[in-house]
């Protein structure tokens, strides 16, 4: 009993809390997925764009997921996807967190007409479904990942606006922000350096989990022909691909367990920062 205690502990030791199997699986998902969006072009056989062998070959020794209507290889399309899905992520990302965090700063920190402008816009722009808010400025401005990635910033910076504004009211009462304006701190002084400081953690963690849901949309623009140009090898356009022979069913397969991979991931990873940065789990 005693040597199982110790083996316990010691397991404990090592390991931090947070530092969970799936936190674990979903850091090594996203690494690899990573690896693979640098590296591929030095290692893969065939061009993502170009003939590869017959049309609709199924899965085989020579093209794993086999080939599709034009005869590409479908695991080398799927593969050189993630080298679009993942940067338009995070350019959504940091362009949401970047504008809607800073309204959100200003609303709380100023308060008044500011922030009842500023929150009413966030209202109305939350008020339209997400997809089809997307869908619409897609639409207007044309298709493209370029639009895809506007629209879906449109769709996100309201969330981080409202998520910012509510840490900032929270930690603008606290002492050492009231010790600061009495000590006479210029007003941008005390919002940057004694408020956002301790504002961070939630919106590191949202925008975690929130980068699968981005993958997720920007897949979903480009199955309706609002996103990737054809003959760009994106994970959603390649879905609808498949939609069109489903049939063939290995056409759609590797795009879906990767957007499948590429969420699980990411939802996991959030999960593991949530423990890491909250401050009672310590």
């Amino acid at each position: 009993m005693s040597a199982a205690v110790t083996r316990n502990a010691g397991r404990r030791a090592i390991l931090p809390h947070w530092a969970t199997l799936p936190v674990v699986f979903g850091g090594i998902i996203v690494l690899l997925w990573v690896v693979v969006g640098i590296t591929i072009p030095l290692w893969t056989p065939y061009d993502p764009t170009m003939l590869a062998g017959g049309r609709f070959q199924p899965p085989n020794a020579s093209h794993w997921l086999g080939t599709d209507a034009l005869g590409r290889d479908v695991l080398t399309r799927t593969l050189y996807g993630v080298r679009h899905s993942l940067p338009i992520a995070a350019l959504v990302i940091f362009c949401a967190v970047l504008i809607g965090g800073t309204l959100g700063a200003i609303a709380g920190f100023v308060g008044g007409l500011v922030d009842s402008i500023i929150m009413r816009l966030v209202d109305v722009t939350l008020s339209f479904p997400p997809i089809l808010l997307a869908m619409a400025v897609t639409a207007a401005l044309g298709p493209g990942l370029g639009n895809a990635a506007i629209a879906m910033v449109i769709v996100w910076w309201p969330i981080y606006a409202r998520l910012m504004r509510a840490q900032v009211l929270s930690v603008r009462e606290r002492e050492h922000v009231e010790a600061a304006i009495a000590a006479g701190a210029t007003r941008p002084r005390v919002l940057t350096k004694h408020i956002l400081p301790l504002c961070w953690s939630p919106i590191i963690v949202n925008a975690t989990m929130d980068f699968g849901q981005v993958v997720l949309l920007a897949a979903s623009l480009s199955f309706i022909g609002l996103g990737a140009v054809p003959p760009t090898p994106e994970w959603g356009q390649m879905i609808s691909d498949g939609a069109l022979h489903f049939y063939r069913w290995w056409i759609a397969a590797g795009p879906g367990i990767a957007i499948l991979s590429i969420v699980l991931g990411f939802n996991f990873l959030g999960d593991g920062l949530r423990d890491f940065l909250d401050p009672r789990s310590k």
